[in-house]
């Protein structure tokens, strides 16, 4: 599912760069402060093997052209470590949980843009975890804080009402709490960050 996903964030980039205007002014008529999204991530929801449930939310504020705020809300679930890079080790066999946990996570952002449509973001996410095994009972609660930095380009389109932000990301998680210990076992072979797409999208109200 992983290289399903990012072979489509590469598409999409290739697909934009189409459109290359996306700076932001306040005497731009189509300025707008507020904006509703989602992610294209959710595609991986087609995945009838490991389909993550995925499901995410995002309202955000622009305080000016170049700074914005957002709050996100996410809810998926995942029965391997997440930090298992793309190659050989992803789906071998001994790899995956006992098991799976469940997410829910509201999140809060800061963005900054910094040249046109060039922009910054890191993004808190707070994950509170339910932990099941294999028979699906639960085994524990936990908590993981998982921060998102990305690098990115947002497009614009049909004068500014929607747009798309491909980005590459890093996402590193320095607390996490109440791991199963036969979750933990699987864990603990890999690091606690991982390098993914950003495929972010929204219309500007």
């Amino acid at each position: 599912m992983q290289k399903k996903i990012l072979w489509i964030g590469l598409a999409f980039v290739l697909a934009s760069s189409l459109q290359v205007n996306a700076q932001y002014a306040t005497e731009d008529s189509t300025y707008k402060r507020w904006f509703v999204g989602s992610s294209l991530l959710m595609l991986g929801n087609f995945d009838k093997k490991d389909n993550p449930e995925y499901i995410q939310l995002n309202v955000g504020y622009r305080i000016t052209p170049k700074d914005v705020v957002s709050f996100e809300f996410k809810r998926s679930i995942y029965s391997w470590p997440i930090g298992i890079p793309f190659g050989p080790s992803f789906r071998k066999p001994g790899g995956s949980y006992p098991g799976h946990s469940r997410i829910l996570a509201p999140t809060l952002g800061y963005q900054r843009f910094w040249w046109k449509g060039v922009y910054t973001s890191v993004h808190a996410l707070n994950a509170f975890e339910k932990y099941l095994d294999e028979n699906k009972k639960k085994i524990g609660n936990g908590y993981t804080l998982y921060l998102n930095f990305h690098l990115g380009y947002q497009f614009k389109f049909f004068k500014n009402r929607f747009f798309f932000e491909p980005a590459i990301g890093c996402s590193y998680w320095p607390v996490r709490t109440n791991v199963p210990d036969t979750f933990n076992l699987v864990e603990k072979k890999w690091p606690n960050y991982f390098i993914q797409p950003g495929l972010h999208f929204g219309f500007n109200f």
